[in-house]
């Protein structure tokens, strides 16, 4: 299918233009500014007083937990875990799932998310529910393992390595292996899913030093920080994406820049559950790739990244004393670029320019609390409070249209969470 989208306010990597015009063919973006001769499109969307932006890439979430928004809060980190959400999660069918996920979908792609990565405990569900719903994702399916249950622990490992053959070819989708976290996975488990993701060649995703409680566990079962035993083990490297990081210490962020890790940034579920303040501009001072993540709803309780831009780019200003530690141009990166970095999609998503798929994003300029926008990125960051995208396409195809879902099933996606819940 071949898209005009004409009157454009853009934001191109060179800058922000007006009246821009996009062509896009196959789902590739084949030219902007100019309308190639011979371009003839099946569909033209007239952006006047719209912002066109990059589809933004949320870099850690699990979005099969939206169904249990709301339903955990206020609770320290390890209570909320394990005495809350990881019961209810163990409730959850794989019909649960799926609708969940739908659910999560709709969120996303009103805040402008074109791509995400996800932890997930629903091997081919989850690749069923993005594939039906047309986004873009990087798929792991998380991985707990010690000494006792070594039947489980290779029975998450083959449903992992399923899911990466059994999808081998779908255009928007991709695979990493997902150790839990440091508390939940035992030496030889990880120097195993180390080993094997360099026979896939795929990444590692990932929880890191996301919590006090967590650091105290680690040091006092290996004398390491956590990072340390990642490392130790062969789970840090260069397309190894850590969720949180919160807790690094110098020597922490310089191995993780040594080794080309990414960090995925969650501002608000690490401030709902106590767990602090991540160092963010310590990190980017350290060389380190920083991206953003909503994390779950169940923690968040968002899926917005327009709500993590905003945060990211005010509470490092409070936290450092300095207005200018992490300005609205890093922040907007880190939601795209940086993002599409994170999950092996540079390239391929995180700007308008020819030759990048179309994973693209349109927000209303009039939008009353947006409105005037002065400097777009700014107003991204600063003044999106209640802003949704009106028109989203994935890989060249409309899934959101002037605000109506055009891949998902919204009436049948409220039914089922509710019949849910009320089970629940």
């Amino acid at each position: 299918m071949k898209i005009l989208i004409k009157n454009a306010f853009a934001i191109l990597p060179e800058g922000c233009e007006t009246d821009v015009s996009v062509c896009i063919a196959d789902g590739e973006i084949v030219s902007v500014r100019t309308v190639p001769e011979g371009f003839t499109p099946d569909r033209v969307i007239d952006a006047a007083d719209r912002l066109l932006v990059p589809g933004f890439v949320n870099a850690h979430t699990h979005v099969h937990m939206t169904a249990l928004r709301n339903r955990a809060d206020d609770l320290s980190f390890m209570t909320w875990l394990f005495d809350k959400v990881v019961p209810m999660e163990d409730k959850l069918t794989t019909e649960d799932a799926y609708w969940s996920c739908q659910l999560a979908f709709m969120e996303m792609l009103e805040s402008g998310i074109t791509s995400f990565m996800d932890m997930h405990m629903f091997p081919d569900t989850m690749a069923r529910t993005t594939l039906d719903a047309g986004f873009r994702a990087v798929l792991t399916r998380g991985l707990q393992g010690g000494e006792d249950d070594p039947e489980n622990d290779e029975r998450r490992i083959r449903e992992s390595k399923q899911d990466i053959e059994r999808y081998a070819g779908a255009p928007t989708l991709g695979f990493m292996l997902a150790p839990h976290a440091p508390y939940t996975c035992g030496e030889r488990y990880l120097r195993r899913i180390a080993e094997l993701a360099g026979e896939l060649d795929v990444g590692v995703h990932t929880h890191l030093s996301e919590s006090l409680d967590e650091q105290d566990r680690i040091r006092a079962r290996c004398g390491k920080s956590p990072a340390e035993y990642y490392d130790a083990c062969g789970i840090l490297r260069e397309n190894t994406v850590c969720a949180h990081c919160v807790y690094l210490s110098e020597s922490d962020m310089a191995l993780l820049a040594a080794r080309g890790t990414s960090v995925a940034h969650n501002a608000a579920s690490n401030m709902k559950l106590g767990n602090g303040f991540a160092d963010v501009p310590a990190m980017l001072a350290h060389g380190i790739n920083v991206c953003l993540g909503t994390d779950s709803a169940a923690s968040n309780n968002n899926l917005s990244l327009l709500r993590e831009m905003q945060l990211a780019a005010l509470i490092h200003k409070g936290t450092h004393g300095d207005a200018a530690v992490l300005n609205a141009r890093t922040v907007f990166d880190m939601a795209t670029v940086n993002g599409a970095k994170a999950l092996g999609l540079a390239g391929k998503v995180g700007q308008v320019r020819a030759g990048m798929r179309a994973d693209l994003s349109l927000f209303p300029l009039d939008s009353p609390g947006f409105f005037p926008i002065g400097e777009p990125k700014a107003a991204l960051c600063y003044s999106s409070a209640g802003l949704k995208a009106e028109t989203v396409l994935i890989d060249g195809r409309i899934l959101l249209d002037k605000g109506e879902f055009k891949t998902i099933d919204s009436e049948r996606v409220m039914r089922e969470i509710r019949a849910l819940v009320k089970r629940f």
